[in-house]
């Protein structure tokens, strides 16, 4: 008898415990809608929104979509997705205020066709690594440092990504760039700042530099013991391929972060081109250590002068027009609006808007 008394309490906490797993189950899904998870690996986590399943196959992209340069963004995603004939996945990385509206850019419009994840990057991972002074305050923005922590985002099992910036216009098919083989060692590829004489011919009134003394102030001892010579062609790095495994392997983000830490106490980098400080840690961490990109597939400073502008050949050519510099295509003036506009998508909710001279003039 007591033996059957303890079978039955045995059985009714086992009924209470399936009960309580239950309500538990039908609690965590009403409550959790989308799948967050965070990574470990800065003391400020990241989360990802999960909108689509990646797979191995797909072409993997990752660009930031600053909540001020949402249109941008999205033109750059329409011109990749439009122009190629492979999977695309797009890793859409933005901070927390423009989740909402980067979600709703994308399923209002045209582009709610395409594969994509939102990926939250926290401004915090970049505490005491930034110096808060630049003739140009938009280079400080935290999603310019997002390059630097590649392996950090929930990137899936992609080996290899594409990075683009978000003032681009890719004109060939992604799976070319993507397909680069990267020489044994490199955990990049980029595209080297003498590649183009044509480029530095349409920049030349304003003075652009293609060398590492437009970057790094060699009056400093700790640039100096680098032993780079300042007269070596320089790389932009709003476009590359990288190798995630090769850059996890040199400890690439450690890298960046000690020379973004030494110019805060340091002041290490050039002021000659105003090039921000996402520029030189990328410049030094990689130089002489990474795999040149086709020229053609980074064609750029369309946005160094408002007047100065490329052959038709060299546009027709290129698979991928870069408008780096301060004269954007979304703003006036700034040259070859047509090649950019073409893929712009209106924002539905109204928030990002063209200017225009006709805008100028009812303001």
């Amino acid at each position: 008898m007591a033996m059957l008394r303890k079978i039955n309490r045995v059985l009714s906490m086992l009924l209470i415990l399936m009960a309580l797993a239950l309500l538990y189950s039908k609690m965590f899904r009403a409550h959790q809608p989308e799948k967050h998870s965070e990574l470990r690996g800065t003391k400020a986590s990241n989360r990802t929104m999960d909108d689509e399943s990646e797979s191995e196959t797909d072409v993997p992209i990752v660009i930031c979509a600053a909540e001020e340069r949402l249109g941008a963004a999205m033109a750059t995603i329409n011109s990749v997705y439009s122009n190629t004939r492979a999977s695309v996945f797009f890793y859409i990385v933005t901070l927390r205020d423009a989740i909402k509206l980067t979600r709703q850019y994308i399923k209002k419009t045209k582009l709610k066709q395409v594969k994509y994840k939102i990926l939250e990057f926290n401004p915090m991972t970049l505490k005491g690594k930034v110096k808060p002074d630049t003739s140009r305050p938009d280079l400080l923005h935290p999603l310019n440092f997002v390059r630097f922590y590649l392996p950090l985002l929930a990137l899936s099992n992609h080996k290899k990504i594409v990075y683009l910036d978000d003032d681009i216009i890719v004109q060939g098919d992604i799976q070319e760039l993507y397909k680069i083989k990267l020489q044994s060692g490199h955990a990049a590829a980029f595209a080297s700042d003498c590649d183009l004489p044509a480029t530095h011919e349409m920049v030349r009134s304003v003075g652009m530099q293609a060398s590492y003394m437009g970057f790094l102030d060699y009056r400093k001892q700790a640039v100096r013991e680098l032993g780079i010579n300042p007269t070596d062609c320089s790389f932009n790095p709003g476009v590359f391929v990288a190798d995630i495994e090769e850059w996890k392997k040199q400890k690439i983000t450690v890298q960046l972060e000690k020379w973004m830490s030494m110019n805060v106490q340091e002041n290490l980098y050039s002021s000659a081109m105003a090039g921000g400080v996402a520029t030189p840690p990328m410049l030094i961490v990689f130089h002489n250590k990474y795999t040149t990109i086709e020229p053609k597939w980074h064609v750029r400073h369309l946005g160094w002068s408002p007047d100065a502008h490329y052959p038709q050949s060299v546009l027709q050519e290129a698979r991928l027009l870069h408008w780096n510099g301060r004269f954007k295509p979304w703003d006036y003036p700034c040259v070859h609006l047509d090649l950019w506009e073409k893929w712009f998508i209106p924002d539905p909710s109204g928030k990002f808007v063209l200017l225009r001279p006709e805008t100028l003039k009812n303001t």
